[in-house]
């Protein structure tokens, strides 16, 4: 890891503390999961319910509006220039925050694998399966920040793509509608492989839907940074 990373690594780190907004989203799933799986025993419930529904929904709110929030706030106060201006390349930038936003949100999920009982293979499914959603939430909510001019519309653009990821999969539930639209979604792929850590049975289906969304998003944020420059 070279200084520049460590350094933006340190630097979003520091402002954490400072930032509630950002911290809240870190702490808000692991939070409530703690709460809801001790407070909560209902007759007929599935088991590691809370756990696999906020682990789900964690996934396609945190990392998301985390990082859009961030290049979107250093854009509008001007940081992206002064740290161009320090030889900070807009690579070391992202890898920097990376690191700090899926290293917190790791610790969060594991925090949730550990209240929901979940221990050593059932334990590393669950993380694996919650580190490729933080993944791909990351790179969705940076192209958010690419193309946002301010926190204002990051924020206008972040409400409906977190709305969609994280609570289609609880919908898809009750309505058949809602499962045939959000089975195309990376999170209620998630949501499946996350109820089933007995055996994690990868569907032909599942493959293809997940190896799509993740180069459909990948592509989609290489396209929106190609034309809209950290630096801008």
């Amino acid at each position: 890891m070279n200084n520049h990373i460590q350094a933006i690594l340190w630097k979003q780190l520091k402002d954490t503390i400072k930032n509630k907004a950002i911290l809240i989203q870190f702490i808000m799933f692991p939070f409530m999961t703690i709460i809801m799986e001790n407070a909560m025993n209902m007759e007929d419930m599935p088991e590691h319910f809370f756990v696999n529904l906020f682990g789900i929904m964690y996934v396609g709110m945190a990392p998301l509006t985390s990082i859009a929030a961030i290049i979107a706030e250093e854009k509008e106060k001007n940081t992206l220039r002064v740290l161009q201006m320090c030889n900070v390349r807009a690579v070391e930038y992202l890898i920097g925050n990376a690191i700090y936003i899926i290293l917190i949100c790791m610790t969060g999920s594991l925090v949730m694998g550990l209240t929901g009982g979940y221990s050593g293979i059932h334990l590393f499914r669950f993380m694996l399966i919650m580190f490729v959603g933080h993944i791909c939430s990351f790179l969705l909510g940076a192209t958010i920040g690419l193309v946002s001019k301010n926190q204002m519309t990051a924020t206008s653009i972040n409400v409906p793509v977190m709305m969609i990821l994280s609570f289609l999969p609880m919908l898809s539930m009750f309505n058949e509608t809602i499962k045939k639209f959000s089975k195309f979604l990376f999170s209620e792929q998630l949501y499946l492989l996350v109820n089933d850590l007995e055996q994690i049975k990868m569907t032909l289906e599942t493959g293809i839907i997940m190896i799509c969304n993740i180069i459909l998003i990948i592509v989609i944020f290489l396209i929106i940074y190609k034309k809209n420059r950290i630096s801008s």
